[in-house]
């Protein structure tokens, strides 16, 4: 039989757990080509609500800041795609407490690649947990390259959670998560920009929401 100490103890633990969710500081990581190509493979559209999107991750708890990694184009070899970035950018920026981060691209046989993202991707979420700043890191991408760094946020006494498309996803970083949000129809279904999927615009259009590099 459960005895009223149990009662007043499991009680206590509810109510304090409430209130430090809700005082939980929320840093999103967003991871801009991942979470671009699994858009374009799930749902074939990329309008996604930055504002309300990185909302929903927090849910009642307070947003420190979003860190939004991609890489810039180069304006030298894609004038149009540069431009168009830019655009997108810009839009970006008006997301409040959102920050852009962009590294580089080198062609390799002709091929653009990242250069850079995730590195500053990890060093961000390694300063900003050494100098507290956050209590919980949401990171938004699937691979696997991030798993150990964020065993080391848990290390440093932080939670850390991923969100995540099912089709693209690595079975370590789940495995190294204390919660998961799956990235699916029900969880997008109300952010985003247009009522219907946007006409694609070929090539072009796809080089400048992904960077132009790889996943």
């Amino acid at each position: 039989m459960t005895s009223w100490c149990e009662l007043a103890y499991d009680s206590f633990q509810s109510i304090f757990l409430r209130e430090r969710f809700v005082e939980d500081r929320v840093a999103v990581f967003i991871d801009g080509s991942n979470l671009y190509h699994g858009l374009r493979a799930n749902f074939s559209r990329y309008d996604l609500k930055f504002a309300d999107f990185i909302r929903k991750l927090c849910g009642s708890r307070r947003l420190f800041r979003a860190y939004y990694y991609n890489v810039l184009q180069d304006p030298g070899q894609r004038p149009d795609a540069y431009r168009e970035q830019q655009e997108f950018l810009n839009n970006l920026r008006e997301t409040p407490y959102l920050e852009a981060r962009l590294g580089s691209t080198k062609l390799a046989q002709g091929i653009p690649v990242e250069k850079g993202i995730d590195v500053m991707l990890v060093t961000d979420l390694l300063h900003f947990a050494w100098n507290d700043l956050y209590d919980v890191a949401v990171l938004v991408s699937g691979d696997s390259d991030f798993a150990y760094a964020l065993q080391a946020v848990k290390n440093m006494g932080k939670y850390v959670e991923v969100a995540y498309f099912e089709t693209n996803v690595s079975r370590d970083l789940l495995d190294v998560v204390d919660n998961k949000h799956l990235l699916d129809q029900n969880f997008l279904k109300e952010l985003w920009t247009r009522k219907r999927p946007p006409r694609r615009k070929g090539r072009r259009t796809s080089v400048v929401a992904s960077g132009g590099g790889g996943t």
